[in-house]
């Protein structure tokens, strides 16, 4: 089964993933896992931090001569910033951060042991795992992109029809990377506005999943449900606190004749992924019953402003439990940018791992002959 860890502290050495289960014979590309971090360490926003460190993906195991051979592949990023043990003790935990929660469950009074791993530092770990299983989705022609549709209280209107090569174009265009150029302006403001307050912002974030066919996921265990499994990788994404699939809450305001999606049937349209079987609309976001059925995935992701303020926040002194304010930590104004990333490619690695359940192999040569002997298959039902 493909899975992976993570391991490493903010300010340590390294951060590490470790991913298992991905079947030799697959092309790995420097470049994309590479152009992902970057992409993660941009946007609008972006503190102090991001210009220290310069993320690069070093391959340590389970990769020759460019493909990988069915062995764990292990991926380093060096932290520039790595003074884990000369950084000061923290005794005024942060509001909305997990420096009280963490120093109490594991019965300490210096937040640094628990923040350096709760650290949104660890999501680079997460961002290149993802972009490993981008690898193997693109043999299949299934594409991910994420971006922003809102910051603060300036929301975006994207086009429900644009394709993703269109999505990536517009987003890569935008310093907060949102497709709607016409809000990207005022998305800045916000954020400008709130660093001179000493303050910060959140957001919402969407991913979208084009090209995967119909049948991953399953109905038969919940653990199997693939929407669930969405929500739980999204919803771990630091600071992320609330997920949709679809069209979300609002499905709770209207009539069932207005939420679910009518199907009809056009035989030119056998070769897409729904195998011809169409949609008006997609309020299910690409998955019934927990399984695709080949429309785009959607996810909507919303973000909290980050725990970390200028201007500090009232706290208490875990030492002598005096009130105080909370301490700080080199910051972001606003990581909403750098979330979409980070959620694309978290999204990524699950769609990579219900894939391989359904059609996994050892080699990809295997993986390919399952997927188009199911692909026929499912096209002939009926016939």
């Amino acid at each position: 089964m493909l899975d992976y860890r993570t391991a490493g502290e903010s300010h340590g050495p390294a951060m590490m993933a470790l991913v298992e289960g991905m079947p030799s014979g697959v092309a790995v590309d420097p470049a994309l896992i590479n152009g992902e971090l970057r992409r993660r360490q941009g946007g609008y926003g972006r503190g102090g931090r991001m210009k220290i460190e310069r993320d690069e993906a070093a391959v340590l195991s389970g990769v020759r001569q460019g493909r990988t051979i069915g062995s764990p592949v292990a991926i380093q990023i060096v932290n520039r910033d790595s003074r884990l043990d000369e950084a000061p003790p923290l005794h005024h935990p942060r509001p909305g951060h997990a420096d009280l929660a963490g120093s109490l469950k594991w019965l300490t009074t210096d937040c640094r042991n628990v923040l350096e791993r709760a650290s949104a530092r660890e999501t680079a770990a997460r961002t290149a795992a993802g972009a490993l299983a981008k690898c193997l989705l693109g043999e299949f022609g299934i594409e991910v992109v994420g971006y922003v549709v809102r910051i603060g209280e300036v929301a975006a209107d994207v086009p429900a029809d644009l394709g993703p090569a269109e999505l990536a174009r517009r987003r890569d265009g935008s310093e907060v990377y949102c497709p709607d150029g016409s809000v990207a302006a005022a998305m800045i403001e916000v954020i400008r506005i709130a660093a001179a307050d000493k303050d910060n912002v959140g957001g919402v974030v969407v991913v979208e999943v084009h090209g995967q066919p119909p049948g991953l996921g399953s109905c038969a265990r919940w653990q199997d449900k693939l929407d669930g499994r969405l929500m739980q990788a999204v919803g771990s994404i630091q600071a992320i606190k609330g997920v949709e699939i679809g069209a979300g809450f609002s499905v709770a305001e209207r009539r069932g004749s207005a939420v679910h999606d009518a199907i009809s049937y056009d035989a030119s349209k056998r070769q897409a992924p729904t195998l011809g079987f169409v949609r008006r609309s997609n309020n299910t976001g690409g998955i019934e019953g927990g399984i695709t059925n080949g429309q785009p995935i959607v996810i909507r992701a919303a973000m909290k402003p980050i725990s970390t303020l200028l201007q500090g926040m009232d706290s208490v002194d875990l030492g002598t439990k005096q009130a105080t304010r909370s301490d700080y930590e080199r910051s972001d104004i606003c990581s909403v940018p750098a979330a979409s990333v980070v959620a694309e490619n978290v999204v990524a690695f699950e769609i990579a791992r219900a894939f391989l359940e359904k059609f996994g192999g050892d080699t990809l040569v295997d993986v390919r002959a399952a997927y188009e002997a199911f692909m026929q298959a499912a096209r002939a039902l009926g016939e």
